[in-house]
């Protein structure tokens, strides 16, 4: 994690509403140094994309939420950064498991179960990123989740062997920074076509559902804009869609 300041706090706590919101709270009291993160054993409203929620028994899995201030991201380029934490996450659990995959937008599978969740937060000045607070939930040493979550999986799980949170919280910071600074360099194509690679259901034809129903196709691209593209297999069409307008089956 070269370049980091010092500085950069570091906060651990037993309880939370949530990582996300203690880190913007923070934000409003006092400068942060970039790196600074906010780490929870559990979280009483977690909360994951779109206004999902984000369920974790306490002190089982790793919880936090990490600041950073991307300003020479254009913010209509802001999904770069739901790239880089993805990747980041992938390459990480890689150094345990194989058959991690990058479910769009940035949900984090093993094989059809999922291991981890990401919500990206940015605070927009103009055409500039002021700051973006990173919150991920990544199972770790869960065992019994609850019924109702259609496909939860986490490592202890896969591997049979309790992890070390705080270990694995270093290895993502490393992979993170290690993405993050390549961008700065100018590495941004590497890590788009790393990203698409590394995407659930990237090769092949599958069905999906959006509000005029079913039908099968591929993934052909994600924009910068992080918009999913699609090609079907009927008709060869193309079509594009946001968060939540578009179902994996």
């Amino acid at each position: 994690m070269d370049q980091l300041s010092e500085d950069r706090k570091i906060v651990r706590l037993e309880e939370t509403e949530s990582t996300n919101s203690c880190l913007k709270e923070l934000l409003r009291t006092e400068h942060l140094e970039e790196g600074s993160v906010v780490v929870a054993d559990f979280q009483t409203a977690g909360r994951g994309q779109m206004g999902n929620s984000w369920y974790s028994t306490k002190g089982d899995n790793l919880l936090f939420s990490l600041l950073i201030y991307p300003i020479e991201i254009p913010a209509n380029e802001q999904f770069i950064i739901s790239r880089i934490i993805s990747l980041a996450i992938k390459n990480t659990l890689d150094q345990f498991t194989d058959d991690i995959r990058i479910k769009w937008p940035n949900d984090i599978y093993w094989k059809d179960r999922k291991i981890a969740g990401i919500l990206i937060e940015n605070s927009l000045q103009g055409k500039i990123i002021e700051n973006s607070i990173i919150g991920i939930g990544l199972n770790l040493n869960q065992q019994v989740f609850p019924p109702e979550l259609p496909n939860p999986v986490s490592l202890r799980q896969i591997t049979a062997t309790e992890q070390d949170k705080d270990y694995i919280l270093d290895l993502l910071m490393k992979e993170f920074f290690l993405l993050y600074r390549g961008l700065q360099r100018g590495e941004k194509q590497v890590i788009e076509d790393e990203y698409m690679l590394d995407l659930y259901r990237v090769n092949g034809y599958y069905w999906f559902e959006d509000a005029n129903g079913k039908f099968q196709a591929k993934i052909d691209n994600v924009l910068p804009s992080g918009h999913l593209v699609l090609k079907t297999l009927e008709t060869n069409e193309e079509r594009m869609y946001a968060f939540k307008e578009i179902a994996f089956i």
